[in-house]
């Protein structure tokens, strides 16, 4: 999920698998998959950055778990 800023100042959350679309013209529109759409304060390049860094996230706590199940099992053999 990433913090995002409606256009009347209030943060919230969404969860960024669900964002089909980004558009900037001149506003910065979010459609979700359901259709729904959002318009909010950040740019869009600035809401990618947000998406990335959060996939980032997620994935070195995937990969920091694989290995520490990976060694645990080569320990017990």
């Amino acid at each position: 999920m990433i913090q995002l800023t409606k256009l009347n100042n209030q943060q919230f959350f969404v969860n960024s698998d669900l964002i089909k679309f980004i558009e900037q013209a001149p506003d910065t529109v979010l459609t979700l998959i359901s259709g729904e759409k959002i318009v909010v304060r950040e740019n869009a390049e600035e809401v990618i950055r947000r998406i990335v860094e959060f996939r980032r996230i997620i994935l070195r706590g995937v990969s920091g778990d694989h290995g520490a199940g990976s060694n645990s099992e080569a320990n017990r053999g």
